[in-house]
This record gives C-alpha cells, sequence and structure tokens, in this order.
C-alpha cells in the first residue's frame, strides 16, 4: 500500500514557479529520499504534503484517502526550521508534544521519558531547552515527532547539527521504523546516506521533477563505470589518459569518471606504470552523488 501518493502538484507565488507538476509515491515499509540543491523546491512540496501550504493543483494521498483531520496522528514532521520552546523543560515539552497528536497526559510522559532515556538525555530531563546545545536540540526536535508512532514520517534535513555517533544513532532508528512498515520521507544534503538509506529518490531542481524512480533504476539509466584510486606521488599526468572524462582529486585519493565504453584496464596500465605508489585501484558504479552532481549540472 501506499502511505503516500503525490500526484502533479503545482505551486507557484506570484510568477516564481517553486514546485510544477511534482508526481511520486511512497509505499509502506519504505524510506524514500526527496533530494535537490539549494531552492530547488523541496520543502515547498514538504508543506504542500502536510497541508501547510495549498497546492495550486494536484492531489495528495495519504493511506489511499484524500487528506483528513484522523491522518494528523498517523502523520510526524520535522520541519527544516525547528521548533521548541525555549523557556520549557524537557520533559514537560515533549509531553506537551505528546498530548497535541492525541496521547494522554500520562501515556505522553512516559513514552518520552523512555526515549529521553534511548536518546541518553534523560538527566536533562529538569533542564530548559535553551540549555541544551544544537545536537542536542535536534534530538528532542525528533523524539517530539515520534511520541506517538506515526506511520508516516515526513523529515527534512534529519541530520542537521548531529555528530556522526548521533548521525548513525538517528539513521538505526530510521531503519528500525522502515522495519516495523512505516513509510519515511527525508530531505537531505548528504547523497552518501541518502544513497545507503533510500529505496526510491525523486530528485526536484528547479521546481521540476528529473527522476523519481528507484534507486537502482536510477543508478542503472545513469549510472557510468568509475574508478576510485588512493596513492602517493603526483598524479597530475591521470586526467590525460585517454578515456577519462573528469576527476575530483583530493590529493591521496581519486574519483575518476570515465567516458563511454572506456577500457579500465588501460587505465589500470597507465597508473601502473606510473611512479605512482598505488594502495586502491577500484571499479565501481557511479555514487548517487555523482549521478546526482551530473544530472543537476546538466
Amino acid at each position: 500500500m501506499d502511505y503516500l501518493d503525490v500526484e502533479r502538484i503545482t505551486k507557484s507565488f506570484d510568477s516564481f514557479m517553486a514546485v510544477n507538476q511534482a508526481s511520486f509515491k511512497v509505499p509502506e515499509g519504505t524510506i524514500y529520499g526527496l533530494l535537490g540543491p539549494n531552492g530547488a523546491g523541496k520543502t515547498t512540496t514538504m508543506r504542500m504534503i502536510m497541508n501547510i501550504i495549498i497546492p495550486d493543483s494536484g492531489k495528495i494521498i495519504f493511506f489511499g484517502e484524500s487528506f483528513n483531520e484522523s491522518h494528523k496522528n498517523r502523520i510526524g514532521y520535522l520541519p527544516e526550521e525547528r521548533g521548541l520552546y525555549s523557556k520549557m523543560k524537557l520533559l514537560p515539552h515533549l509531553q506537551f508534544f505528546g498530548e497535541l497528536h492525541g496521547l494522554t497526559a500520562s501515556a505522553s510522559k512516559k513514552i518520552a521519558t523512555e526515549w529521553l532515556e534511548r536518546f541518553d538525555l534523560i538527566e536533562w530531563s529538569d533542564k530548559k531547552v535553551q540549555d541544551l546545545s544544537k545536537g542536542m536540540q535536534q534530538k528532542v526536535q525528533f523524539i517530539g515527532i515520534i511520541l506517538h508512532q506515526p506511520d508516516l514520517l515526513i523529515i527534512d534535513e534529519p541530520f542537521s547539527g548531529l555528530d556522526p555517533i548521533n548521525t548513525k544513532f538517528l539513521k538505526d532508528i530510521l531503519l528500525e521504523f522502515k522495519a516495523q512498515g512505516k513509510a519515511i520521507v527525508l530531505s537531505t544534503h548528504l547523497m552518501d546516506q541518502a544513497e545507503k538509506l533510500c529505496e526510491g529518490i525523486c530528485l526536484i531542481n528547479k521546481g521540476e521533477v528529473i527522476i523519481a524512480e528507484d534507486l537502482a533504476s536510477i543508478k542503472k539509466k545513469y549510472g557510468r563505470n568509475s574508478v576510485r584510486l588512493e596513492y602517493q606521488g603526483d598524479a597530475g599526468f591521470i586526467h590525460k589518459i585517454p578515456g577519462v572524462k573528469e576527476l575530483d582529486n583530493y590529493g591521496n585519493y581519486m574519483e575518476i569518471r570515465l567516458q563511454e565504453q572506456a577500457d579500465t584496464d588501460q587505465i589500470l596500465k597507465a597508473v601502473a606504470n606510473s611512479r605512482l605508489k598505488i594502495s586502491k585501484f577500484e571499479v565501481a558504479e557511479s555514487s548517487l552523488n555523482d549521478i546526482f552532481i551530473d544530472l543537476v549540472g546538466r
């Protein structure tokens, strides 16, 4: 079953077309990526999904139905602009969030306490939100959208402000929800996270959907062979090797994108016969980041 079905939604502000006939579907038990550069229309799309702004045209279907009030308690929404009350203490704040989504005061307090323990924030329960670090506030905001066990999560930049340890922790929570059959729509600039987490991708640029497919199909259709090279020495000659289209050089690591029909054996031979000290030569499919740059840049 599709928990979310976006059908040709359009939104303009005066003469500016923010989103133009965007369509995609998010089945249950799926993490779906809504990707695009800054100003592409991702946040406007999310706000239309959440009924914060009304589309000029098109339809948004939740759980097989047009939006109604009963859906509010089945959805959790984390906007890009975080919304916490800085003067409120942590546990009462989360209890308030739970009650807004239909939980009783006692149930909300119990569930909030359990999540604070899991997020290693229980010692801060009696502290004001303003006393927390940005990363802590991000975790509190996330707890606030999952207290009521929603079936559909809409999350804008979930990893913003988190260190690598907490990024991994949040990623594990998202995978746990997916295993429970929940659907998750996330917008992120971290292409490596999107590539690892998402089964489907909708890529938006300048309000237009460039592609909306499952990730495997996108890689098959748009991916090209590339070479990952770890080395020591002067690699300035590599861009002149026949078959090399372009490269990203990080000093001791290089990603080499190849022309169609390029012979990777010839690339390896040219590198092996150089004065470089090679620690890794790997032929790999294009990353989602490479595909993103190719499609958006084009």
